[in-house]
């Protein structure tokens, strides 16, 4: 159940749970290293001047609230600074963070990352496929946003799960531009007079791709910048733990109620597509201490070209060349590089089979094991 604390104890993660209080206050109070992931969607600085009415005269119901008023770019750039560094120093070595922003903010914000130590891994577009019109026909209709994600820092290793943004996007690399409606229907919360709960609520689809392509099962994302409770409601969903922090009561409230009515998907349907590179690491000596491939066995090259022996150390020998699966098929190939596992088969009833099925056949009982 998602509940409302004060401040987050230094030496625990308050999970699962809205925090209420100041961002950097609060990311100062977590324990350093503990997060996986951060989204956040901070204060735009719109800098608005007076009110924006449609072409009836209707009142357009903008952000200008006092959360996202700054007496000047200065202000904003040490505030950017400030929470920057706090969510810095909580996310863990491999970890990574997006950002969202307009024009008003994001390149302020990509600035400040890079003079963090962050290292940009891509910029993505958001195109929004219903966007408010340009009323006032000055200029083009702002029709996106854009949102950064980085590493934290240029050798770390964050999670991209590459194989299940590919299989969203029906087999298709994902690229960088998303094309989503705003939340608008019954996505769009509410308060009690029928008006917006928060003017930018982020729609779920959004939220999904990130967490998706970008987390795994069981991390911890954190979100500085709550609302109305977004992150939360997409993470409790996709089995992900966050921990939101909001210092203003009313969308606290209105997260807190969200978060409450989510199911959390059944862990079968939380299993994504994983790439090759994802799956453990198993050496071709294994196949041969365990006796599936024996010392003195022949292997056979694609279209039966080439033949070498299998060693006791698991390596091979043939056509006086002698190395490793990946080698010895190279230099019989006159080739810069091979991949052994699916060039080298072994024969069983008179048939040529892959040693990758051998591999396949480990990773399946490594894979049974931790589960």
């Amino acid at each position: 159940m998602t509940k409302t604390t004060s401040r987050a104890a230094p030496a625990e993660l308050p999970l699962n749970q809205v925090v209420a209080g100041d961002c950097i206050e609060v990311m100062n109070g977590l324990p350093e290293s503990s997060v996986d992931l951060i989204f956040a969607d901070p204060p735009y600085n719109l800098q608005l001047r007076g009110d924006l009415h449609r072409p009836d005269n209707s009142k357009v119901d903008a952000v200008d609230d006092d959360w996202d008023q700054f007496d000047s770019f200065a202000v904003y750039d040490r505030f950017t600074r400030d929470w920057l560094a706090a969510a810095r120093r909580v996310l863990k070595p491999n970890g990574a963070i997006w950002v969202i922003g307009s024009y008003h903010n994001v390149f302020r914000m990509g600035a400040e990352l890079q003079n963090q130590g962050f290292w940009i891994l891509n910029d993505v577009i958001w195109r929004k496929s219903n966007p408010m019109p340009n009323f006032r026909g000055k200029r083009f209709t702002n029709a996106h946003e854009t949102l950064i994600w980085a590493s934290k820092s240029e050798t770390t290793k964050p999670t991209f799960n590459y194989e299940a943004l590919k299989a969203l996007n029906e087999g298709v690399q994902m690229r960088s531009d998303w094309m989503i409606p705003i939340c608008t229907g019954h996505e769009r919360l509410k308060d009690e007079m029928g008006n917006k709960a928060h003017p930018t609520q982020k729609p779920e689809g959004l939220l999904h791709r990130v967490l998706i392509g970008t987390t795994n099962t069981g991390d911890v994302v954190l979100d500085p910048f709550f609302g109305t409770g977004t992150t939360g409601a997409v993470a409790k969903k996709l089995g992900r733990n966050f921990i939101g922090i909001e210092r203003e009561e009313s969308y606290r409230k209105h997260a807190e109620k969200r978060i409450a009515k989510v199911r959390r998907l059944d862990n079968d349907a939380l299993e994504v597509s994983t790439s090759k590179r994802a799956a453990p690491r198993v050496p071709f000596g294994q196949l041969v201490e365990r006796g599936m491939l024996h010392p003195g066995e022949q292997l056979y090259s694609q279209g039966n070209r080439y033949s070498a022996k299998v060693r006791a150390d698991g390596t091979l020998v043939g056509n006086d060349v002698k190395g490793s699966i990946h080698q010895v098929g190279a230099q019989l190939e006159g080739a810069p590089s091979c991949n052994g596992w699916t060039y080298w088969h072994y024969k069983r009833d008179g048939k040529l089979v892959p040693i990758d099925m051998l591999r396949q056949q480990i990773r399946a009982e490594m894979a049974g094991q931790l589960n």
